[in-house]
């Protein structure tokens, strides 16, 4: 069976957002493109690591020698979302694995997102002194996949927002 792709090149909204209290939040990442909307269940260590790894990789784009990218070091203002998510929120699913990387022909980062599936196997390859070095998943052919493309002004605003989002809960360790 073919896969599923809920895809957006260059979306009007993504944006990470909660739903429910402080200690008891569901996390959704969302992508709107006019009235199509999109949410994947997200979990809120998950958002946070997305969240790191985008701007790791927006830093590492603007430092490629003869960059031809600009890439702003702080979100654009007129790029910040402070909106709540759209609703109603409505998942397509629980996210089990996210895979991140940038478009050289478009200038864009692309985040992918792929359900919660029990057949995923983790390959620990090791060096030859025997010490783990690379842990790599490998995703059978997913049913359905959430695919984003963003510029990179949108993905530094979708990381300053994400960041907010997980800070707004209760401090990690708190039970």
């Amino acid at each position: 069976m073919p896969t599923i792709v809920h895809g957006f090149d260059w979306p009007d909204r993504l944006v990470v957002g909660t739903v429910g209290r402080p200690g008891e939040r569901s996390f959704y990442i969302q992508a709107r493109d006019g009235r199509r909307v999109t949410s994947v269940a997200l979990e809120k260590e998950q958002t946070a690591v997305l969240a790191d790894k985008i701007d790791e990789l927006l830093d590492e784009v603007a430092t490629v020698e003869d960059n031809r990218f600009s890439v702003p070091t702080e979100a654009p203002v007129e790029l910040r979302d402070g909106a709540p998510l759209d609703q109603p929120v409505e998942p397509e699913f629980r996210a089990g694995a996210l895979s991140l990387g940038f478009d050289p022909a478009t200038a864009q980062v692309v985040i992918e997102a792929y359900p919660i599936d029990d057949e995923l196997e983790i390959v620990a390859e090791t060096s030859d002194d025997g010490e783990e070095i690379e842990a790599v998943v490998e995703i059978p052919e997913p049913a359905e996949l959430f695919q984003v493309k963003i510029p990179v002004g949108t993905a530094r605003a979708f990381v300053e927002r994400t960041r907010e989002v997980v800070a707004a809960g209760r401090p990690p360790g708190d039970a």
